[in-house]
């Protein structure tokens, strides 16, 4: 049976196809570019957001004008969606016979969260392997459902996107307005003819490949992809489906709730909450959620910088623009501050427990 073996001092991974323990063949060079490449992301757009914003004055803002009581509670209901996210898995994890307990389920979603801080994407292979490394499961069987779980936000956040759309059109379509160059750009590459036949023949190579070649290697990565898409599909036979669906709103909507309460938290964006309604949380609240798939460490960058766009689409006739970058940037800084404390903080409790668990494990024989 395939593991994968992860800790958090120290990192043992068990090939798909090799023995338990062995390890994999290392890659400085991508490794290095994997850390480096999120965080000239992050560092880059933080630099680009605060050229034309003065620090000092953002600081004075965020000092003055924040409450944040609003910012606590924001972070009580964030945790929320954490727990959710935790059953939802399990029961993910129940169709191919993989019963961890709820702990470890909430350990598994605080990891990845905290590992992608300075790994990012690394976080969801660490919660693979660590429930699969504690399961005793085939890491790609594990690995399969959190693919799955990851299809249900992307599907989640494109009914989100294009609800958005209908709901508050202007300002998207602004948004499209102010980047032109990109948008024809992406439209040409997804409607062009040598795209789909690159993906066709791209397509039909890894099928042949798969299906006639005979080199262990090749079969490995077969069993290995055969173990991903059990885990996959196992959600469309699991028991409980409706408890499913029910969950994936309540993380979406802990999300969205824990997101519009913080706009109480300055008096500017309190009074445009009142001013717009919902429309202005719900642009804000998709244009960061699509952000979060640039590579970046924790969405540090990217998600200021889409938060204060999608402010700035709400900008008030005759309002003093500088004055509102300002407030908005010390929104989103606080904003993305909190939350990345509280997995920092969060993480090292987690982290702790893992290791707690695992040495009295030892002494009582048992699994942790």
């Amino acid at each position: 049976m395939s593991q994968t073996k992860i800790t958090t001092a120290n990192t043992t991974v068990g090939t798909a196809t090799g023995a338990p323990g062995q390890k994999p063949e290392r890659r400085p060079a991508s490794r290095i570019l994997q850390f480096i490449i999120p965080l000239v992301v992050s560092v880059g757009l933080c630099l680009a957001m605060f050229r034309d914003i003065d620090f000092h004055s953002m600081v004075e803002v965020i000092r003055h004008e924040c409450n944040f009581w609003w910012i606590g509670l924001m972070l009580a209901i964030s945790f929320l969606a954490i727990i959710f996210r935790a059953l939802r898995w399990g029961i993910q994890l129940r169709a191919v016979s993989i019963r961890p307990p709820l702990r470890a389920l909430i350990y598994s979603i605080v990891g990845t969260y905290a590992v992608n801080l300075v790994f990012p994407r690394l976080g969801e292979v660490w919660r693979t392997g660590y429930i699969a490394y504690r399961e005793q499961s085939p890491f790609s069987t594990v690995f399969g459902t959190m693919i799955a779980d990851r299809f249900a936000d992307l599907l989640t956040v494109a009914i989100l996107t294009t609800a958005t759309f209908v709901i508050a059109r202007d300002p998207l379509v602004a948004f499209v307005r102010t980047y032109p160059q990109a948008y024809n750009a992406m439209l040409d590459l997804a409607t062009s003819p040598f795209t789909w036949s690159a993906l066709l023949i791209i397509a039909t190579a890894i099928w042949l490949l798969l299906t006639r070649s005979k080199n262990r290697h090749i079969l490995g990565l077969k069993h290995f992809l055969s173990g991903i898409w059990q885990g996959f599909a196992a959600i469309a036979r699991m028991k409980g489906k409706f408890r499913w669906l029910l969950l994936t709103l309540c993380i979406w909507s802990a999300y969205f709730i824990s997101f519009a309460v913080a706009f109480n938290a300055f008096p500017m964006t309190r009074q445009l909450i009142h001013s717009n309604g919902l429309a202005l949380p719900l642009v804000c609240f998709v244009l960061t959620s699509i952000s979060m798939g640039i590579p970046s460490n924790g969405g540090i960058g990217p998600y200021q910088t889409t938060l204060l766009f999608g402010l700035l689409l709400f900008l008030p006739a005759g309002a003093d623009a500088t004055q509102f970058k300002t407030v908005g940037a010390a929104f989103g800084n606080v904003m993305i501050a909190a939350q990345t404390l509280m997995f920092i903080l969060l993480g090292l409790i987690t982290f702790a427990l893992i290791a707690l668990g695992k040495k009295n494990a030892k002494k009582k024989g048992i699994k942790t």
